[in-house]
């Protein structure tokens, strides 16, 4: 009986941490937030090609944050390591991911953005850094990446094409493709990150 690898998992205690940092002064108030962070840290799990770390951190705090040490730097850099490496973990044993935000798009003022609309465009963010490399590959491959990103895509309501704006008064139709998301990102793993046999 073939048994998976324990998972690397990142704890509540670390996270809370995180939140802290990136709420304080030493980072820039653009810094993504942790349901961003979990969204740009899918996309770079998933993209088929790889992000320098000093590259992908400086776009994750908005510039570099005002250490108080070294050992500061450390800490909060292995807790952003072990949480890539728990998405990956699960993407890798094919477990859906644990979502750090509810699903709907539904808000209760009019100026609120859904946090997987956070999410989505956080995502997106991580896509656009080696978007070419996501188009690559047989047309097949394209089509159906273009499809698995639809989705995301939509919800994240960063693009001004008339198909995605139609999409988005539909809201059943918007609320089903957020729900689809978890099952988005282990297809688009299992596209990029399996060798076919």
């Amino acid at each position: 009986m073939q048994t998976h690898q324990q998972n690397p998992s990142i704890t509540d205690a670390e996270l809370d941490s995180l939140e802290n940092f990136i709420f304080s002064e030493a980072v820039s108030e653009e810094s993504l937030d942790l349901i961003g962070i979990h969204g740009f840290l899918c996309a770079l799990v998933i993209s088929p090609s790889a992000t320098n770390e000093s590259e992908w951190l400086d776009i994750l705090f908005d510039g570099q944050p005002t250490w108080k040490d070294s050992s500061q730097q450390a800490q909060i850099t292995n807790i952003l390591r072990s949480w890539y490496a728990s998405i990956r973990g699960d993407m890798e044993n094919d477990q859906e991911l644990e979502m750090p935000c509810d699903l709907t798009l539904m808000v209760e003022e009019a100026d609120q953005v859904a946090d997987i609309e956070t999410w989505s465009q956080a995502f997106m963010e991580g896509v656009f850094l080696k978007e070419d490399s996501w188009y690559q590959g047989s047309s097949a491959q394209e089509q159906k990446v273009t499809e698995l990103l639809m989705p995301i895509m939509v919800v994240s309501d960063l693009f001004d094409a008339k198909e995605f704006q139609e999409i988005r008064r539909n809201s059943d139709v918007c609320e089903e493709m957020a729900n689809e998301i978890p099952d988005i990102l282990i297809d688009l793993y299992l596209i990029f990150q399996t060798p076919e046999k």
